[in-house]
């Protein structure tokens, strides 16, 4: 739910919250990584942005689903859905509560780039990624 009050605004995402509601989360996260970035509620489809432009807002995909039930980050590649055979990671959004209430998922740029390449200099960076990408398998 987006609240406009006289000097602010403010965003809400609850398990109800439709595509319009979790749109201006999901948009922040796309500009922020220049990725594709789909976002959903528990109990309603959302959207799917890609290259600055709102390209679904009816939106669900099967690793956002298994997101939803397992309660957890997954890593994978879609055998089918928009993004059938390109790598993903998606990850819950909670509640104070600890469960579940949205779902958000990026092209898992990690698993397509030679990581230590791009960050040669940065072996700190290095590490904690390698760390990360055996972590997922």
């Amino acid at each position: 739910m987006i609240k406009r009050g006289k000097n602010m605004s403010e965003i809400h995402i609850s398990e109800n919250s439709s595509s319009e509601e979790v749109y201006p989360f999901a948009r922040v996260i796309h500009e922020l990584v220049s990725l594709p970035v789909t976002m959903r509620s528990r109990n309603r489809k959302g959207v799917r942005i890609e290259q600055g432009k709102l390209v679904d807002n009816d939106y669900t995909g099967p690793i956002l689903e298994e997101a939803l039930e397992k309660n957890g980050v997954i890593h994978a590649i879609p055998d089918r859905g928009a993004y059938k055979g390109v790598p993903v990671v998606v990850t819950p959004l909670h509640d104070m509560e600890g469960n579940t209430i949205a779902v958000i998922g990026v092209v898992d740029v990690v698993c397509t780039i030679d990581v230590a390449s791009v960050f040669g200099n940065y072996p700190e960076i290095v590490r904690q990624v390698e760390e990360a990408k055996k972590a997922a398998l």
